[in-house]
């Protein structure tokens, strides 16, 4: 509802209502109003360039009454002045045209007629009375707006819930998404891990065999010498037999929780080979030395090139798993 429309409402007339709200720059209905009643008696001016009272339209110099008590032109002609208008279906003077469509809209009232009968200004009383039913308007209309406000206010709080409320089950939502990718990598990493430990277990099986087939023509020349060094040292002439060429090492190695791993090499694999050995049966990935204790030596970085029976360790030997050199 616009602020005209509501001073209306109270009782006031449009035109004076317009004037108001204008005076007041339109700065709200309570200071319009204020105005109004504080002005109840003031003439404003019209469109037509005259001026319109708070209460009945006042006699203006051409219509009204000589002082001689001549009748005017009007009263010679027998008319009589119409001062106002008047409802007919239940009686009540208003003032002008503006005030009869107020009164027809508001009470459906079609019927009107002229009325020499002039619209009187409020009494005090009647002025005290409407500027408390004003008030008690206002009021109302206070309590209305404040109980709006405050069921607007709870519907804000409940939809800030309601958004608070779909943040975290989204957040929620996105935690497990992203959970479920952490497990699905780390599962992906151990397949893969997995994977590489069964292809260098496979390669160093390959190795093996591969190996095996290469040594099998020296290990039965191994057989013929140690049959020739059997027949020389049964013979009486006294030469001693040459020393025995081993073609299998036997590797003991001492981890740093105490355990220990075992397994046999060919003299002819490098050093490495330990290494990679050890880190397939332990699954370890961090950088590790290893070393004798007697006699005491870290095998350097070239030595893991070398192989078993050039490092001295044939037919058997114990290393130490140990921290790499700084």
């Amino acid at each position: 509802m616009s602020d005209v429309q509501t001073l209306m409402d109270m009782g006031f007339p449009k035109d004076r209502v317009e004037y108001a709200l204008q005076v007041t720059s339109h700065k709200g209905v309570e200071l319009a109003m204020e105005w109004l009643l504080a002005h109840v008696d003031e003439e404003i001016p019209t469109p037509g360039g005259g001026a319109a009272s708070g209460g009945g339209a006042a006699p203006t110099e051409d219509n009204a009454p000589s002082s001689s008590g001549g009748a005017t032109d009007d009263a010679a002609g027998g008319a009589a002045i119409a001062k106002s208008l008047k409802c007919d279906d239940c009686g009540k003077v208003l003032k002008d045209q503006t005030e009869v469509e107020f009164h027809a809209a508001k009470t459906g009232h079609s019927n009107f007629s002229e009325s020499t009968e002039e619209k009187k200004a409020l009494t005090e009383e009647e002025k005290k009375a409407q500027l408390a039913l004003i008030e008690e308007k206002l009021k109302q209309k206070r309590v209305e707006r404040e109980e709006r406000e405050k069921v607007d206010a709870l519907e804000r709080e409940r939809n800030r819930i309601r958004s608070g409320k779909d943040m975290i089950e989204a957040r929620r939502r996105m935690e497990e998404i992203e959970m479920k990718k952490i497990v699905d990598q780390r599962k992906r990493e151990k397949e893969e891990e997995k994977a590489a430990r069964d292809r260098v277990r496979a390669q160093i099986e390959a190795d093996k065999a591969a190996r095996k087939a290469r040594e099998l023509p020296a290990q039965l020349s191994d057989a013929v010498a140690s049959v020739s060094s059997t027949t020389t040292a049964s013979s009486p002439t006294g030469v001693k037999s040459p020393p025995r060429e081993y073609t299998e090492t036997r590797i003991q190695v001492r981890l740093q929780d105490g355990s220990t791993l075992a397994s046999e090499f060919n003299v002819k694999e490098p050093l490495s080979a330990v290494r990679v050995f050890i880190q397939v049966k332990t699954g370890i990935e961090t950088p590790f030395a290893l070393m004798t204790s007697f006699p005491r030596k870290i095998f350097a970085d070239d030595d893991y090139e070398k192989p078993l029976e050039v490092l001295g360790l044939v037919p058997s030997a114990v290393v130490i798993m140990t921290k790499p050199a700084a």
